[in-house]
């Protein structure tokens, strides 16, 4: 009988199943959306019950639509959002709000609730900052934490665990609370390399008793990512998920970092390709970045290093954009002509980004690269909710530079590619910033949907001045939770023989060269010089 991984992802709106088999083929999938409560400004609340029942449904439907039988699935394997689930005794929620509903149990990543908790945690610097670029950043867990035991005292005393939602995915699924070095040392400080949490620091920051109790809320057993967990699934998820008992479940992934093990350690020629060689751009509403490295090694306001926290047996480093497709989709709607291009974009069907794209490549053919003139001397800072590398500066702002009175649907043209370049030259910052470390890469690995148009892939190879790769799996995150999936299984015997089996690179945006190289150096010096003046008004 045939074998089969399942791989489940849970993004920020919704759950999604893929059933992969062991050459990494994508069988099948299916989606379910989830409910995200903002009742405030800066408030974002998710339910345990609605995520975990969304997964259900979709992985029975990818099931079904695969034509598989449940008894050749092997192994399924989970990644999520990096947000904070908090469970009593019994497994219940309980309330993250004032508002006191018990079913509103999870703190959402992008919940920045908990500003003042992360700048009094930055301002102690503690040593386990040297591993988040010298700057916790209040979408991690421990600020949260803080928050929670600021303010709602009970719900905090009355948790019997706190779980990045990755790891509530894989105890709901086993019953296991064994937790990955994914979540715990990208997330909460776990310092994977040395196997242990750090002790002074919870004490320093107000969270002692979390020591007290030998972190029995937030992990006492930390494993590396793909990691068998337990006994696989129970009888009651087994049956919920409308696979078989004991199926392996391992250790899993933060979504984005499920993406980049589904593309960096890729098959390339037919050979096997050193993942140190890639870096991972996830470019979807925000954009995440992911190098992996043999030695340790620090990088100023680049997370990281972490140890054991995509690839087992090597270290990472973290970066990216707050704010990437949403960066572009808020920047055109700042646009006179918006409203006229929302009309013609509608009568195509298509998002008003997606018609500006098809208008500029009408007009070149393949030859992409000609498109940057369209900027036409404006340039974009497109830093609207701050700079999360290399500057760590949650406070920056964007900036839009050369506008004049045009209204026309040409403006808004240049406007729009004028964005995609600042993002370019926003990664050129990090990778410029990692090259001062010794960490030099050969390839842009990109995925993600804001990253699967090929405007915007060869935009970014031309700003960056590197080669911009295509994983051939349409889904990479999902074929990141399927490979740890097929290695818990023990299809494999390493998760990097499985990254190499299961996939493989497609197409590369060579950077371009001659003149349009010296005119995204002109450019990037722009950038950074607008980021300058911005930082001295400020």
């Amino acid at each position: 009988m045939s074998s089969y991984s399942v791989g489940v992802d849970v993004g920020t709106g919704s759950a999604r199943a893929g059933v992969f088999d062991l050459s990494g083929t994508l069988i099948a999938t299916a989606k379910r959306n989830i409910t995200m409560f903002n009742d405030r400004k800066d408030y974002y609340e998710q339910s345990s019950e609605n995520i975990w029942n969304a997964v259900c449904e979709s992985v029975r439907e990818a099931v079904e639509l695969a034509g598989v039988s449940p008894s050749s699935i092997s192994g399924i394997g989970f990644d999520a959002t990096c947000s904070l689930v908090v469970v009593d005794a019994q497994g219940k929620g309980l309330p993250v709000d004032s508002h006191g509903l018990s079913d509103r149990n999870i703190i959402v990543w992008m919940d920045h609730r908990a500003t003042s908790q992360t700048d009094f945690i930055n301002k102690s610097g503690h040593d386990v900052l040297s591993f988040v670029g010298n700057k916790i950043s209040p979408e991690m867990e421990t600020p949260k934490l803080l928050w929670l035991k600021e303010n709602l005292p009970n719900t905090y005393k009355n948790a019997e665990y706190f779980f990045d939602l990755t790891d509530y995915l894989t105890w709901r699924a086993t019953g296991s609370d064994v937790r990955s070095s994914c979540t715990t040392a990208c997330k909460w400080t776990y310092l994977a390399h040395e196997d242990r949490w750090d002790e002074t620091y919870f004490e320093h920051i107000g969270l002692n008793d979390l020591a007290k109790e030998s972190f029995k809320k937030i992990g006492q057993v930390v494993v590396p990512p793909g990691t068998a967990i337990g006994h696989g699934l129970t009888d009651k998820s087994a049956e919920e998920l409308g696979l078989v008992k004991g199926t392996a479940v391992p250790a899993g992934l933060i979504d984005a970092h499920a993406g980049g093990l589904g593309s960096v350690g890729a098959s390339l020629n037919g050979k096997a390709s050193e993942p140190e060689s890639s870096m991972a751009y996830v470019f979807g509403t925000s954009a995440c970045t992911m190098t992996t490295t043999s030695k340790r090694s620090y990088v100023d306001g680049v997370w990281g290093p972490y140890f054991n926290a995509m690839i087992p047996g090597k270290w990472l480093l973290e970066a990216g954009q707050s704010a990437a497709g949403a960066a572009i989709d808020h920047l055109v709607k700042l646009s006179p002509a918006y409203g006229e291009a929302l009309e013609l974009a509608t009568v195509q069907d298509i998002s008003v980004t997606q018609w500006l794209s098809e208008n500029v490549k009408s007009r070149f053919g393949n030859n992409y690269s000609e498109a940057a003139k369209l900027s036409d001397g404006i340039h974009v800072v497109p830093e609207f909710l701050g700079n999360r590398a290399p500057f760590a500066d949650p406070d920056s702002k964007a900036l839009i530079c050369g506008l004049s009175m045009d209204t026309s649907i040409e403006s808004l043209v240049s406007l729009y590619v004028a964005g995609i370049l600042g993002l370019g030259y926003g990664l050129k910052q990090i990778l410029l910033e990692q090259q001062k470390s010794g960490v030099f890469i050969e390839r842009i690995v990109i995925s993600g949907g804001a990253g699967k148009d090929p405007l915007v892939r060869q935009l970014i190879a031309d700003a960056t001045g590197y080669p911009v790769v295509t994983p051939a799996c349409d889904e990479p995150v999902l074929l990141g939770s399927a490979i740890i999936a097929s290695f818990a299984s023990g299809a494999f015997e390493s998760v990097e023989e499985a990254m190499n089996s299961m996939s493989s690179f497609d197409l590369t945006y060579e950077p371009a060269l001659g003149e349009f190289n010296e005119f995204h150096n002109k450019g990037f010096n722009a950038f950074c010089s607008l980021q300058e003046a911005a930082r001295v008004v400020r």
